[in-house]
């Protein structure tokens, strides 16, 4: 690994280049916040990708356009004296030891819970008027729902046992099953929605990640599905003139794969 000062060195590097790129690049010189926004976003999608798939040299690579994107909001920033990458850096630290009384001061914490209801309550005393404030209005539902459990939860907002949240998927599994039979869209799609909200709370109990769990279970669909369709070309079939069985015997070879 890098000594500490090879790491100041080389971001040093990242931070000249950006200098340069921003003078005298014609495409690097029209970008805004808001055109970089679309595009930081997808870089942090390929970034949860490349993590999923743990091919970590393919973490380095989506870290570095990341960090990338982060100098440039930083230059765009100094370019209007609001603030540079020092005025970033600084406030971040500031704020990680300031939300860190255990160890930059006299706090005792016994778990990862009272870290957890520090952070909340220090938040709070900060001048948010709600512990859901710093919930981007933006998230995916799934990601949203995960990220509201948590801080609520992070005030003392939760369920004692994993065993209370299971009941309530069920009493919510049940609810829902009952609107299907009315056949009244609006009242199911209300409690698939408590259905889904209480299965991401019971993943959280059981520190499943919601959104890393659903998008395995897209990789694997995908890829078996993939195979169906070799196998099928290999064939010279198409998929919609097979049966179900025809299907399903190429399906079964691809959960061996």
């Amino acid at each position: 690994m890098n000594s500490r000062a090879d790491q100041l060195k080389a971001f040093d590097r990242l931070l000249t280049i950006m200098d340069e790129l921003r003078e005298q690049c014609p495409w690097d010189k029209k970008q805004t916040m808001e055109t970089l926004r679309h595009l930081t976003i997808e870089e942090t999608y390929e970034l949860g990708d490349a993590i999923l798939d743990n091919d970590l040299e393919e973490v380095k690579k989506e870290i570095g356009d990341l960090m990338l994107h982060l100098v440039f909001y930083a230059k765009i920033g100094s370019e209007t004296n609001h603030f540079d990458i020092a005025d970033v850096c600084n406030e971040i630290c500031d704020k990680l030891i300031h939300r860190h009384p255990h160890i930059y001061g006299d706090v005792t914490v016994q778990n990862e819970d009272d870290v957890k209801r520090n952070w909340e309550n220090l938040k709070l005393k900060e001048g948010k008027t709600s512990v859901l404030q710093g919930v981007p209005k933006s998230l995916p539902a799934l990601v949203k729902a995960n990220r509201i459990q948590d801080k609520v939860a992070g005030v003392g907002f939760d369920w004692e046992q994993p065993e209370q949240v299971w009941e309530k998927v069920e009493e919510e599994l049940n609810e829902f099953k009952v609107e299907v039979q009315k056949g009244d869209k609006n009242a199911m799609e209300n409690e698939f929605g408590d259905v889904l909200f209480s299965m991401v709370n019971y993943a959280r109990f059981l520190n499943i990640n919601p959104e890393n769990a659903l998008e395995r279970t897209n990789k694997k669909f995908s890829k078996r599905f993939k195979y169906l369709e070799e196998k099928a070309k290999s064939l010279n079939k198409s998929l919609k003139d097979m049966t179900l069985s025809e299907m399903d015997v190429f399906w079964e070879e691809a959960k061996k794969q």
